[in-house]
Protein backbone atom coordinates (compact mmCIF):
# COMPACT_ATOMS: atom_id res chain seq x y z
CA UNK A 1 0.00 0.00 0.00
CA UNK A 2 1.47 3.38 -0.88
CA UNK A 3 1.58 5.96 1.94
CA UNK A 4 -1.03 8.82 0.29
CA UNK A 5 -3.49 5.93 -1.11
CA UNK A 6 -7.26 7.34 -1.85
CA UNK A 7 -5.70 11.06 -1.61
CA UNK A 8 -6.20 13.99 -4.26
CA UNK A 9 -3.15 16.48 -3.60
CA UNK A 10 -3.06 20.02 -4.87
CA UNK A 11 0.56 21.02 -5.34
CA UNK A 12 1.64 24.77 -6.26
CA UNK A 13 4.97 25.64 -7.95
CA UNK A 14 4.83 21.77 -9.00
CA UNK A 15 6.47 22.42 -12.71
CA UNK A 16 10.02 21.94 -11.44
CA UNK A 17 12.32 21.65 -8.31
CA UNK A 18 10.85 20.33 -5.44
CA UNK A 19 7.50 20.97 -6.39
CA UNK A 20 8.26 18.61 -9.02
CA UNK A 21 9.55 16.15 -6.78
CA UNK A 22 6.68 16.49 -3.99
CA UNK A 23 4.31 15.31 -7.48
CA UNK A 24 6.60 12.39 -8.27
CA UNK A 25 6.37 11.06 -4.88
CA UNK A 26 3.18 11.19 -4.41
CA UNK A 27 2.13 9.33 -7.24
CA UNK A 28 4.65 6.98 -6.47
CA UNK A 29 2.96 6.59 -2.89
CA UNK A 30 -0.87 6.17 -4.41
CA UNK A 31 -1.94 9.80 -4.62
CA UNK A 32 -3.62 11.64 -7.30
CA UNK A 33 -2.54 14.82 -8.17
CA UNK A 34 -2.95 18.30 -9.74
CA UNK A 35 -0.27 19.77 -10.23
CA UNK A 36 -0.50 23.66 -10.54
CA UNK A 37 2.00 26.60 -12.04
CA UNK A 38 2.10 29.48 -14.21
CA UNK A 39 4.94 27.98 -16.23
CA UNK A 40 1.99 26.17 -18.32
CA UNK A 41 4.28 23.39 -20.56
CA UNK A 42 6.28 22.30 -18.11
CA UNK A 43 4.06 21.84 -15.70
CA UNK A 44 1.60 19.69 -17.97
CA UNK A 45 4.50 18.11 -19.24
CA UNK A 46 5.42 17.12 -16.15
CA UNK A 47 2.03 16.04 -14.82
CA UNK A 48 2.08 14.07 -18.88
CA UNK A 49 5.20 11.92 -17.63
CA UNK A 50 3.42 10.75 -14.27
CA UNK A 51 0.65 9.08 -16.12
CA UNK A 52 -3.31 9.22 -15.84
CA UNK A 53 -2.99 10.04 -11.82
CA UNK A 54 -1.35 13.58 -12.42
CA UNK A 55 -2.91 16.52 -14.46
CA UNK A 56 -0.95 19.78 -15.19
CA UNK A 57 -2.88 23.25 -14.93
CA UNK A 58 -2.22 27.38 -15.20
CA UNK A 59 -2.02 28.28 -11.30
CA UNK A 60 -1.06 31.99 -10.60
CA UNK A 61 -1.00 31.82 -7.50
CA UNK A 62 -1.57 35.50 -6.53
CA UNK A 63 -5.11 35.01 -8.03
CA UNK A 64 -8.17 34.07 -6.59
CA UNK A 65 -10.02 32.66 -9.59
CA UNK A 66 -6.90 31.00 -10.39
CA UNK A 67 -7.22 29.11 -7.17
CA UNK A 68 -10.82 28.28 -7.48
CA UNK A 69 -10.28 27.04 -10.92
CA UNK A 70 -7.44 24.75 -9.38
CA UNK A 71 -9.51 23.75 -5.93
CA UNK A 72 -12.49 22.92 -9.31
CA UNK A 73 -10.53 21.00 -11.24
CA UNK A 74 -9.00 18.27 -8.31
CA UNK A 75 -12.98 18.15 -7.27
CA UNK A 76 -14.16 17.66 -10.89
CA UNK A 77 -11.09 15.46 -11.92
CA UNK A 78 -10.18 13.23 -9.00
CA UNK A 79 -13.64 13.52 -7.06
CA UNK A 80 -12.28 15.25 -3.85
CA UNK A 81 -9.30 17.06 -2.26
CA UNK A 82 -6.99 16.27 0.72
CA UNK A 83 -4.24 17.69 0.47
CA UNK A 84 -2.66 21.54 -0.24
CA UNK A 85 0.86 21.76 -0.85
CA UNK A 86 1.65 25.79 -0.83
CA UNK A 87 4.92 25.37 -2.84
CA UNK A 88 5.43 27.95 -5.34
CA UNK A 89 7.75 31.09 -4.06
CA UNK A 90 10.22 33.56 -5.88
CA UNK A 91 13.36 35.72 -4.39
CA UNK A 92 14.57 39.16 -5.15
CA UNK A 93 17.32 39.73 -3.39
CA UNK A 94 18.90 43.22 -2.76
CA UNK A 95 19.94 45.13 0.14
CA UNK A 96 17.45 46.83 2.11
CA UNK A 97 18.05 50.59 0.91
CA UNK A 98 18.55 49.74 -2.60
CA UNK A 99 15.15 47.10 -2.65
CA UNK A 100 12.10 48.70 -4.81
CA UNK A 101 8.67 48.41 -3.17
CA UNK A 102 7.91 46.69 -6.67
CA UNK A 103 10.24 44.40 -5.87
CA UNK A 104 9.32 44.04 -2.27
CA UNK A 105 5.84 43.32 -3.08
CA UNK A 106 6.43 41.13 -6.15
CA UNK A 107 7.85 38.40 -3.66
CA UNK A 108 5.40 39.18 -0.95
CA UNK A 109 2.33 38.96 -3.87
CA UNK A 110 3.57 35.54 -4.73
CA UNK A 111 4.91 33.63 -1.61
CA UNK A 112 2.79 35.71 1.39
CA UNK A 113 -0.79 36.84 -0.51
CA UNK A 114 -0.31 33.20 -2.02
CA UNK A 115 -0.14 31.05 0.56
CA UNK A 116 -2.89 33.02 2.21
CA UNK A 117 -4.94 33.08 -1.03
CA UNK A 118 -4.46 28.68 -1.17
CA UNK A 119 -5.61 27.82 2.28
CA UNK A 120 -8.39 29.79 1.81
CA UNK A 121 -8.99 28.24 -1.35
CA UNK A 122 -9.06 24.53 -0.45
CA UNK A 123 -10.95 24.84 2.81
CA UNK A 124 -14.00 24.01 1.84
CA UNK A 125 -12.74 21.01 -0.42
CA UNK A 126 -10.92 19.79 2.93
CA UNK A 127 -13.97 20.14 5.19
CA UNK A 128 -16.31 18.28 2.63
CA UNK A 129 -13.74 15.24 2.51
CA UNK A 130 -13.64 15.27 5.99
CA UNK A 131 -10.56 16.80 7.21
CA UNK A 132 -6.82 17.10 5.46
CA UNK A 133 -3.44 18.32 5.47
CA UNK A 134 -2.16 21.66 4.06
CA UNK A 135 1.69 21.94 4.04
CA UNK A 136 3.34 25.48 3.85
CA UNK A 137 6.79 25.61 2.44
CA UNK A 138 8.55 28.79 4.60
CA UNK A 139 12.55 28.32 4.63
CA UNK A 140 14.67 28.50 7.15
CA UNK A 141 14.60 32.25 5.87
CA UNK A 142 11.94 32.00 7.79
CA UNK A 143 13.20 30.88 10.86
CA UNK A 144 16.46 33.42 11.03
CA UNK A 145 17.23 37.05 9.12
CA UNK A 146 19.06 36.50 6.07
CA UNK A 147 20.78 39.73 4.35
CA UNK A 148 19.82 41.06 1.23
CA UNK A 149 17.14 39.10 1.16
CA UNK A 150 14.14 41.46 3.04
CA UNK A 151 10.96 40.58 0.73
CA UNK A 152 11.76 36.53 1.27
CA UNK A 153 12.43 36.40 4.62
CA UNK A 154 9.84 38.73 5.46
CA UNK A 155 7.71 36.22 3.07
CA UNK A 156 8.21 33.27 4.94
CA UNK A 157 8.07 34.37 8.53
CA UNK A 158 4.64 35.27 7.62
CA UNK A 159 3.58 32.01 6.41
CA UNK A 160 5.13 30.58 9.87
CA UNK A 161 3.08 32.66 11.53
CA UNK A 162 0.01 32.47 9.18
CA UNK A 163 0.53 28.17 9.66
CA UNK A 164 0.18 28.66 13.16
CA UNK A 165 -3.07 30.83 12.86
CA UNK A 166 -5.06 28.51 10.40
CA UNK A 167 -4.01 25.82 12.33
CA UNK A 168 -5.60 27.18 15.56
CA UNK A 169 -8.92 27.79 13.35
CA UNK A 170 -9.04 24.58 11.56
CA UNK A 171 -8.38 21.67 13.61
CA UNK A 172 -11.71 21.21 15.03
CA UNK A 173 -12.69 20.49 11.34
CA UNK A 174 -9.87 17.66 10.92
CA UNK A 175 -7.59 19.72 8.65
CA UNK A 176 -3.57 20.01 9.84
CA UNK A 177 -1.71 22.78 9.22
CA UNK A 178 1.68 22.99 9.17
CA UNK A 179 5.34 24.63 7.65
CA UNK A 180 8.09 23.12 6.14
CA UNK A 181 11.54 25.19 6.53
CA UNK A 182 14.15 24.11 4.30
CA UNK A 183 17.37 25.55 3.90
CA UNK A 184 19.83 25.72 0.51
CA UNK A 185 18.27 23.58 -1.74
CA UNK A 186 19.73 22.36 -5.10
CA UNK A 187 16.74 23.98 -7.38
CA UNK A 188 16.29 26.30 -10.48
CA UNK A 189 15.81 28.93 -7.51
CA UNK A 190 19.45 28.98 -6.46
CA UNK A 191 20.36 28.95 -10.02
CA UNK A 192 18.36 32.12 -10.83
CA UNK A 193 20.52 35.35 -12.09
CA UNK A 194 20.21 36.76 -8.80
CA UNK A 195 22.83 34.43 -7.37
CA UNK A 196 25.53 35.03 -9.87
CA UNK A 197 27.53 37.04 -7.04
CA UNK A 198 26.75 34.33 -4.37
CA UNK A 199 29.30 31.71 -4.02
CA UNK A 200 27.27 29.07 -3.46
CA UNK A 201 29.68 26.31 -2.37
CA UNK A 202 31.23 28.05 0.42
CA UNK A 203 27.39 29.09 1.73
CA UNK A 204 27.10 25.20 2.82
CA UNK A 205 30.78 24.57 3.37
CA UNK A 206 30.36 25.33 7.20
CA UNK A 207 27.31 23.22 7.58
CA UNK A 208 26.97 19.69 10.03
CA UNK A 209 25.71 18.73 6.53
CA UNK A 210 27.91 20.56 4.38
CA UNK A 211 26.59 20.13 1.13
CA UNK A 212 23.16 21.46 -0.74
CA UNK A 213 19.92 19.66 0.19
CA UNK A 214 18.06 17.80 -2.99
CA UNK A 215 14.53 18.34 -3.94
CA UNK A 216 13.54 14.64 -2.88
CA UNK A 217 14.76 14.98 0.54
CA UNK A 218 12.45 18.01 0.83
CA UNK A 219 9.71 16.13 -0.57
CA UNK A 220 9.96 13.12 1.56
CA UNK A 221 8.92 15.31 4.69
CA UNK A 222 6.42 16.91 2.59
CA UNK A 223 4.95 13.18 1.76
CA UNK A 224 5.06 12.88 6.05
CA UNK A 225 2.98 15.58 6.59
CA UNK A 226 0.81 14.93 3.93
CA UNK A 227 -0.09 11.20 5.07
CA UNK A 228 -1.86 10.42 8.14
CA UNK A 229 1.52 9.03 9.39
CA UNK A 230 1.64 12.60 11.06
CA UNK A 231 -1.83 12.65 12.22
CA UNK A 232 -0.89 14.39 15.71
CA UNK A 233 1.22 17.28 13.75
CA UNK A 234 -0.15 20.67 13.27
CA UNK A 235 0.56 24.28 13.96
CA UNK A 236 4.32 23.00 13.87
CA UNK A 237 7.62 23.69 11.88
CA UNK A 238 9.55 21.25 10.48
CA UNK A 239 13.61 21.84 9.23
CA UNK A 240 15.08 20.65 6.99
CA UNK A 241 18.03 22.70 6.65
CA UNK A 242 21.26 21.00 6.89
CA UNK A 243 21.81 21.73 10.43
CA UNK A 244 21.97 25.58 9.42
CA UNK A 245 19.86 26.91 12.42
CA UNK A 246 21.00 24.68 14.44
CA UNK A 247 23.35 26.74 16.12
CA UNK A 248 27.11 27.97 15.70
CA UNK A 249 30.35 25.82 15.74
CA UNK A 250 33.22 26.49 18.14
CA UNK A 251 36.14 28.57 16.31
CA UNK A 252 39.31 26.30 15.66
CA UNK A 253 37.95 22.91 17.20
CA UNK A 254 37.81 20.29 15.21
Amino acid sequence: MGRLDGKVALISGAARGQGAAEARLFVAEGARVVMGDVLDAECVEEARRLGGDARGLHLDVTSEASWAAAVAAATTTFGRLDVLVNNAGVVRTGLLERTSLEDYMAVIQVNQVGVFLGMRAVVPALREAGGGSIVNISSNAGLEGIGGVIGYVASKWAIRGMTKAAALELGHDGIRVNSVHPGAVDTPMISSPDFDDVDKQSSVADLPIPRFGRPEEIARLVLFLASDESSYSTGAEFVADGGRTAGHGVPGMS
